[in-house]
């Protein structure tokens, strides 16, 4: 079992920037890839970025090069920066975890509000 536990959320301005933190606990050692998703009212659940346990990354277009993901394996943690912020990216963030053996895991989300 893998628990995740998002961080980070809040009421940001736009334009400004917010970081977002994922801590794994448990058999944390079977994780491959990491991510954030998001899901904003009314809309479906869609993948912000990923990142796997070398550190391939992968964005959904709308915020590359304006958010960042990074990975600290040794604490077991997952990092989303957050710049530029939009109006647009208000929604729940919710951490992904996948193991080697293809077992995926949730957090229960952080909500992220970009409002003036």
């Amino acid at each position: 079992q893998v628990q995740l536990v998002e961080s980070g959320g809040g009421l940001v301005q736009p334009g400004g920037s917010l970081r977002l933190s994922c801590a794994a606990s448990g058999s944390s050692f079977r994780i491959n890839t990491m991510g954030w998703y998001r899901q904003a009212p009314g809309k479906e659940r869609e993948l912000v970025a990923s990142i796997t346990r070398v550190g391939n990354t992968n964005y959904a277009n709308s915020v590359k090069g304006r958010f960042t993901i990074s990975r600290d394996n040794a604490h077991n943690t997952v990092y989303l920066q957050m710049n530029s912020l939009r109006p647009e990216d208000t929604a729940v963030y919710y951490c992904n975890a996948n193991t080697f053996a293809g077992i995926e895991y949730w957090g229960k989300g952080t909500l992220v509000t970009v409002s003036a």
